[in-house]
């Protein structure tokens, strides 16, 4: 595992030929956030990390919207991008957001049910 990879664990890393992605087995990590918010619907499914990164996305990264985008299922996060660099430094932050819980809390509070 890369030193890259170990800073963005749990999430990883997938690269193929049109792109890379960054996805995430939803259900464990960071659940008790999302617990918060259980009486709403969030249950830490992938669609409410994506609901999340959207937030997150468009309040501190807004200059790769359109760059970024997102094909989640209940079972997983996935973020994907033609543009390697960016989807990196996106990742980077938004694991900065996870490790944060106060903060995580802060964007949740304003992220859509998908």
């Amino acid at each position: 595992m890369t030193e890259f990879e170990k800073k963005i664990n749990p999430f990883f890393w997938v690269e193929y030929d049109e792109g890379t992605s960054v996805c995430l087995y939803a259900g464990e990590y960071c659940s008790e956030v999302f617990d918060e918010r259980a009486d709403e619907g969030f249950t830490g499914n992938g669609y409410d990390w994506e609901s999340l990164a959207m937030v997150f996305l468009n309040e501190k990264m807004s200059e790769l919207e359109g760059i970024i985008d997102f094909d989640s299922e209940a079972g997983m996060f996935c973020a994907f991008s033609s543009d390697k660099e960016a989807l990196k430094n996106f990742i980077l932050l938004f694991k900065a957001l996870c490790e944060d819980k106060q903060l995580m809390k802060e964007f949740l509070f304003r992220a859509e049910l998908i």
